[in-house]
C-alpha cells in the first residue's frame, strides 16, 4: 500500500507539473479573436453598398473575396440567419437574403 501511495504522489505531483506548464502556455486574459466582428461587419457593408439587391451566402463570399469551402459558406449562412433574426435582412426567398427597408 506505501508503493501505491508513492505513486499515486508521484503521478499527482507530475499533473502538477503539466498543469502549470499549460498555464504558463495560454494567457487567461487572452481577448477574443477580432475575427467574428471583422465578418460580420463585411457582411454588413455588402448589404449597406447593394440595399437593392439579394444574395445567396456563396455570391457574398464571392464579392467579398471570402473562401467558398462549404464549411465556410456554412458559417455565413449562421450569420445571415442571426442577421436576420434580428431584423437587419430579410428573407425574399429560399438561402436568399436582402437588406431589411
Amino acid at each position: 500500500m506505501t508503493g501505491a501511495l508513492a505513486e499515486t504522489e508521484a503521478r499527482l505531483a507530475d499533473l502538477a507539473t503539466i498543469a502549470k506548464v499549460i498555464a504558463d502556455l495560454v494567457p487567461a486574459d487572452e481577448p477574443e479573436p477580432a475575427e467574428p466582428s471583422a465578418a460580420y461587419q463585411a457582411i454588413v457593408n455588402a448589404f449597406n453598398t447593394h440595399p437593392d439587391r439579394a444574395f445567396r451566402a456563396r455570391e457574398l463570399h464571392e464579392l467579398l473575396g471570402m473562401p467558398t469551402d462549404e464549411a465556410a459558406v456554412n458559417i455565413t449562412r449562421s450569420r445571415l440567419g442571426r442577421l436576420t433574426r434580428q431584423g437587419f435582412l430579410t428573407q425574399p426567398g429560399r438561402g436568399r437574403y436582402k437588406k431589411q427597408t
